[in-house]
């Protein structure tokens, strides 16, 4: 494939080089998304990851094509993108073309071209599908953005009218917590990325449906969450200390809708209040305090993300100061999270202070 331009280009040649077979049609906040796919067991293996948002979707908002293929050499001169701050693995690299762009991951050959009406991820998909399911929600990303949201690097949770996101720098804990709420009642809005944005005088979150991934120490803790390891590995898990649970590598998929009962994953909910996970491993009881997050931007720093390479602005750069931050969280209470790592405590504290019945 040299000398490619465009990304009509790409796209015409990767898709008359492999017949559709199968599809699977989602409702994801509102939008209808459609996957269609020459892999009748990728399908599979998607529909039973997003079980809770299968619908009939006779008109896509947009349609994402997934062709299990052999690593694809597009021929194209990639930019190397530099890891992030701390690490030193390259994993990524693109090239833009007319339309839109196209990202390759080196560690899996997968390649992922988007753009337009154009949306592909080609490649060993079935051996990769982790990196399917982020490209699905990607695309939910996109379209919100173009709505003029935000993107956060959050969890949320919601209770009927109302709405709670979480954030806090990696290994705060931000999804366990989400969980430890579940238990007490609430809905799970997203694991790990929220768009936000102000429609009509309120700030609204939108997530994504990426299942949570805990660690055994964490499904331990929580009677709601224990069935996710299989038996005979929790007798294992049971014999080593907390030190040794909270840094275990190993991670489960919680199904939501398994663990809580159905009807608990919402996607989509106002957003009334911001809590910010600063506290530490230390023994100490952890303390709840309201904060002013425009005298707090050492704080905002955990919410905010920035777009990364699978988004392209539509038109218009956005906006991504503190300012504009600011500006869609106005209205939010505000929480820091201090002290010592407490889940079970942090999850009564926030209930209290925001007046959730548990």
């Amino acid at each position: 494939m040299n000398r490619l331009t465009s990304l009509d280009q790409l796209a015409a040649k990767l898709l008359s080089a492999h017949a559709i077979t199968d599809q699977l049609a989602l409702t994801l906040a509102g939008w209808q998304i459609k996957v269609v796919s020459n892999s009748h067991e990728l399908i599979a293996d998607l529909a039973a990851y997003f079980k809770p948002f299968a619908s009939q979707a006779p008109d896509p908002h947009l349609t994402i094509t997934a062709l299990e293929a052999p690593e694809l050499d597009t021929g194209l001169d990639y930019t190397v993108k530099q890891p992030d701050p701390g690490k030193t693995k390259i994993k990524e690299e693109w090239a833009d073309l007319e339309g839109g762009r196209v990202v390759r991951k080196r560690l899996t050959g997968m390649v992922f071209a988007f753009g337009g009406e154009h949306h592909l991820a080609v490649g060993p998909c079935l051996r990769n599908s982790n990196q399917v399911i982020n490209f699905v929600n990607n695309r939910l990303i996109q379209l919100e953005l173009n709505q003029g949201g935000l993107l956060a690097h959050a969890a949320g949770v919601n209770s009927g009218s109302a709405g709670l996101a979480l954030a806090g720098f990696s290994g705060m804990g931000k999804s366990t917590l989400a969980l430890h709420l579940m238990s007490h009642g609430v809905n799970f809005v997203s694991n790990d990325r929220l768009v936000v944005g102000r429609r009509a005088d309120q700030t609204g979150m939108t997530g994504v449906p990426k299942l949570p991934r805990i660690n055994p120490g964490t499904a331990l803790n929580n009677p709601d969450l224990v069935s996710v390891i299989p038996p005979d590995e929790k007798k294992q898990f049971l014999d080593l200390s907390s030190d040794e649970l909270w840094n275990l590598e190993h991670k489960y998929d919680v199904h939501i809708d398994e663990c809580f009962g159905p009807g608990r994953f919402k996607l989509h909910s106002p957003m009334n209040a911001l809590a910010i996970l600063n506290w530490q491993r230390n023994g100490a009881p952890v303390h709840v305090q309201q904060v002013e997050l425009s005298e707090r931007l050492d704080l905002l720093a955990a919410f905010k993300k920035d777009w990364g390479l699978f988004f392209l602005a539509d038109g218009v750069e956005p906006d991504h100061s503190d300012q504009a931050y600011l500006h869609a969280l106005s209205g939010v209470t505000t929480f820091e999270l201090s002290g010592g790592v407490d889940f079970l405590g942090a999850a009564k504290r926030l209930l209290d202070e925001l007046g959730w019945e548990p």
